[in-house]
């Protein structure tokens, strides 16, 4: 459904008992955005890490090599997806003639897909009937240096596994949506350089005495369809071996362990700490298992757009839009942005 010109669209469908169980978790989240005049700043362990001198992605524990290993079980040796994207030219982005952003330009919006239930990276805001938060800020970005105005956007809500999909067949111009860049990924689609890094780690109940996914050996992990999470649930060493249990969004995920339906979450810290944001009863737990560098989805036929992209974060980070986009949603103080590294 499609909710206006410049509306979401969604395709995923919840059960009536998951919706059911998701409408208390959203009155949850209202009663938290009711008091303040802007969604509380969350600040991941990753981020904590790096403003305490060190980076997450650098935190080594007994499992953090097997996961990341198992993370990139599809990624060949002479891939490093945190430099394969394509370096933009000097100066300012500009939209050229004859290039897929004069095409966007014409059109007279940037279709992006996004999440819609990812809380401070991208989610529907019922207090602002926005579309908001760190990933959206980015998009926001990108809309500016095309047309002058950041609103001319048409978010679309998609799936972790819609992703790859919809940007490569047009549904989208681009995917904004806590995704991260792996080289099996990149057979299909291009990145931007890295504008995010978060790591993997553990959601579950706060009565639990679950220490990290070492520790749930034979218990239900659930994950979303298509993403790299559910890769590590399913290969984590472990005997017996985790159940993973996947789902459309995270959020399903949560109401699923709310329900007591599965034992946790696994997924990447900034989002976990969401979750716990909407559900103080839970508590993020673990060792960082495996770094997680976010990068924007573009088509593999618009290499332009590719450049023009970290031309527009490259300018976005300088003026100091990134720090205070992540102050805002994340947490402060906002560390330095991930440094730009490029395959050319």
């Amino acid at each position: 459904m499609t909710t206006g010109a410049r509306g979401v669209s969604g395709k995923g469908k919840w059960s009536a008992a998951v919706r059911a169980a998701a409408i208390l978790t959203g009155t949850v989240l209202l009663a938290g955005a009711a008091g303040c005049t802007a969604a509380s700043p969350v600040s991941t362990p990753a981020a904590q890490a790096r403003n305490q001198g060190g980076r997450a992605a650098g935190t080594s524990t007994a499992h953090h090599a097997a996961s990341r290993t198992t993370t990139q079980a599809h990624d060949t040796a002479a891939c490093n997806p945190v430099a394969s994207s394509l370096r933009p030219a000097p100066g300012a982005p500009q939209v050229t003639p004859g290039s897929f952003m004069a095409k966007i330009l014409a059109r007279g919006y940037l279709i992006a897909g996004v999440s819609q239930s990812t809380y401070n990276f991208g989610y529907f805001n019922p207090l602002t009937g926005k579309t908001e938060g760190f990933d959206i800020d980015m998009v926001h970005a990108v809309a500016q240096a095309i047309f002058g105005n950041p609103d001319k956007v048409e978010f679309r809500g998609i799936t972790d596994d819609q992703r790859e999909p919809d940007v490569s067949n047009g549904s989208v111009d681009i995917v904004a949506e806590t995704m991260t860049i792996l080289c099996s990924r990149l057979k299909k689609v291009d990145f931007s350089s890295v504008y995010f890094e978060a790591n993997t780690r553990v959601l579950v109940l706060k009565n639990s005495t679950a220490t990290g996914l070492a520790s749930l050996g034979g218990q239900k992990v659930c994950a979303t369809a298509g993403s790299d999470s559910a890769g590590i649930i399913s290969s984590y060493p472990v005997t017996p071996r985790l159940v993973l249990v996947t789902a459309p969004q995270f959020t399903d995920c949560l109401v699923l362990l709310q329900q007591g339906q599965v034992a946790a979450v696994s997924t990447d810290d900034a989002i976990l700490a969401g979750l716990h944001a909407q559900d103080p009863f839970t508590k993020v737990v673990g060792p960082l298992l495996a770094p997680q560098p976010y990068g924007l989805a573009i088509a593999k036929q618009h290499p332009d757009f590719v450049r023009f992209v970290n031309a527009v974060l490259a300018q976005y980070e300088a003026d100091g839009g990134w720090a205070a986009s992540y102050a805002r949603w994340v947490g402060t103080p906002a560390p330095t942005p991930p440094a730009a590294r490029y395959a050319d």
